[in-house]
């Protein structure tokens, strides 16, 4: 469902401030669910995927290639084993980082000295064989909404600028208790509200596969970070597809989880009941392993659950089962409106591949219809920034945020709010705070939070009939730097695939899948695996699942070179391969 364009004026004292909204009067008339037996009857009506034609994924070379492995593991080994130090390690890491970074701008803030004295500590434990964590050696980008004690965390804005935070947030204390380095932290849109790192208030991050390109948003610098091998894996946030889109967008594995499954103390609060932080990684393993490492409940935050962690890093202790079928019996369900009109038809058809080659592994794929599905963009908006203008209130130069000097209190918290916050951090808190005024709170957040419970409730219907269900990560490949920046409503659209897991609150696992047209050698897309509430196990299960081992056809996969020759030739990226459902595969240890 595309929004409709409509014009608001809201007075702030000063001046009319146009906004942009969306189908707020849609909202406003949709009644209460009475029943969703009728979502059923639809749901029910099932469509085998063999019955569909395809076409060949476009931008592709087709080759054998082995198990993608951890880098986590492999690091870990290396270590170990003496074949490589901490300290060469992060020196060949941080020696990308310099050439790539000028080009790229994944990072906002790099702490080379104390990156090298972390390594070089590692390297002494080593020495005197001490026991090290399972994360040891492990460089881990963290996105800058998210709390380092030691390193600044301004969020991408402006109203933060040089703000260091006095802790680090539970999901980064957990990584530097393990032993994982944080190398730094990377470019994002200002406080999350954005798709592409345009709305950063310091720089535009690109895309590594194409440097004309945007990595996606909000979390794009740490979904650049790590497909640039510039860290290893990397932390994002994700409140309505912030890791899953840029995951697509740069052809790397991001992880959502279930909301509850990660503490959210230290995130820097978007919109509290969406908020989650997720997972990037250049293979599944290292996705899971590191969501691993990072949850649990956490008294800090009332919102984390205190369900048991199953030990998903055992998950990939082994190399996968040289069945043919690895994944027989598994059901999965491909929804329906996310193949409709709007969706690039080069995105479509490696969509439908990738189901094919599902069926392939042994799974049993068939059509489900949502019908609520479209229902969940105007909902995420109405929902997301009304909470986005009650949670950022506090930043109004004396609370927080930085201070612009005036003559009386309320040109203070003017000036510091209107010289702090980008147009699109204005744009939301004002839609916010007009949904929630008094005469249209029931109108427009009351009813999206109706359309809510029924987005939660149609999930359950079909996650409860089928085990997994699939879609594309975002309805096209990376689109052009600029190219949506002054259409706020276009990019906004571009969210309709990811923002209804987010409402419903359950996990999903994005994989690089194939690749469309566009760039020089293809652009990257991501197939999106749903699961039931706190079942991320069964999504890494089927996601570490290569194509089958027995089979030529099925073993088939997709490579692809990364290069920054168009800004710099002799900056090369090395070699980026790129095996369908296996994640990216890991280069070698660079020495």
């Amino acid at each position: 469902m595309h929004p409709t364009r409509t014009q608001m004026y809201i007075v702030n004292g000063l001046s009319h401030i146009p906004l942009l909204t969306f189908e707020l009067k849609m909202l406003s008339t949709l009644q209460p669910p009475r029943s969703l037996s009728h979502f059923r009857r639809r749901h029910t009506s099932l469509k085998p995927l063999s019955s569909l034609s395809s076409q060949p994924v476009t931008h592709s070379t087709l080759t054998d290639q082995s198990h993608s492995t951890s880098q986590i593991l492999s690091t870990r080994d290396s270590l170990l084993s003496r074949q490589i130090t901490a300290a060469e390690l992060v020196e060949s890491f941080l020696a990308r980082l310099r050439r790539t970074e000028p080009q790229l701008r994944s990072f906002l803030h790099v702490s080379d000295a104390a990156v090298l004295a972390q390594a070089r500590d590692l390297d002494e434990k080593l020495r005197r064989n001490e026991e090290v964590g399972p994360l040891a050696g492990v460089l881990v980008a963290v996105k800058d909404n998210i709390c380092t004690a030691e390193m600044p965390s301004t969020a991408g804005s402006r109203v933060l600028e040089g703000y260091t935070p006095p802790y680090d947030a539970t999901a980064v204390r957990k990584i530097k208790e393990l032993g994982g380095i944080v190398v730094g932290k990377t470019n994002m849109d200002e406080f999350g509200m954005g798709s592409t790192t345009e709305g950063s208030a310091f720089q535009v991050t690109a895309n590594p596969w194409d440097m004309t390109r945007v990595p996606g948003g909000s979390s794009g610098g740490s979904a650049a970070a790590v497909s640039a091998r510039q860290s290893m894996v990397s932390l994002g946030s994700d409140t309505g597809g912030s890791v899953r889109q840029p995951a697509s967008f740069c052809g790397v594995v991001g992880l959502k989880p279930t909301y509850g499954r990660v503490s959210r103390f230290g995130l820097m609060a978007y919109a509290s009941s969406l908020d989650v932080i997720g997972c990037f990684g250049t293979s599944v393993a290292d996705a899971g392993i590191l969501l691993h490492a990072i949850s649990g409940h956490d008294r800090l935050d009332a919102t984390s659950s205190k369900r048991e962690v199953p030990d998903l890093a055992s998950l990939f202790d082994s190399t996968s089962s040289l069945q043919s079928k690895p994944l027989k019996g598994l059901k999965i369900g491909l929804i329906r409106e996310t193949l409709d009109n709007g969706v690039d038809i080069g995105v479509t058809s490696i969509i439908r591949t990738a189901a094919l080659h599902l069926e392939e592994l042994g799974c049993s794929v068939t059509e489900v219809s949502l019908p609520s599905f479209s229902l969940g963009l105007p909902a995420y908006y109405v929902i997301a920034s009304s909470e986005s203008s009650s949670n950022l209130s506090r930043y109004d130069g004396l609370r927080y945020g930085n201070q612009v000097a005036a003559d009386e209190l309320n040109s203070q918290y003017m000036d510091s709010r209107a010289k702090g916050f980008g147009s699109e951090v204005k744009r939301r808190i004002l839609t916010g705070t007009y949904a929630l005024s008094a005469g249209y709170y029931d109108a427009y957040y009351k009813r999206a939070q109706q359309v809510r419970t029924i987005i939660r409730k149609s999930f359950k219907a079909a996650l409860d009939e089928h085990d997994i269900l699939i879609s594309p990560a975002a309805p096209s490949a990376a689109y052009k730097i600029g190219e949506k920046k002054n259409d706020p409503l276009a990019m906004y659209a571009g969210d309709i695939m990811t923002v209804n897991v987010n409402l419903a609150g359950l996990p999903a696992l994005v994989l690089p899948c194939g690749f469309a047209e566009g760039g020089s050698a293809g652009l990257p897309v991501g197939l999106q695996m749903i699961g039931a509430a706190f079942d991320e196990e069964k999504l890494l299960r089927v996601g570490k699942n290569p194509p089958g081992e027995n089979d030529q056809k099925i073993r088939q996969s997709l490579t692809c070179k990364i290069h920054l020759t168009s800004v710099n030739r002799s900056l090369p990226v090395s070699d980026h391969s790129v095996t369908a459902f296996g994640g990216i595969g890991r280069e070698e240890v660079i020495r």
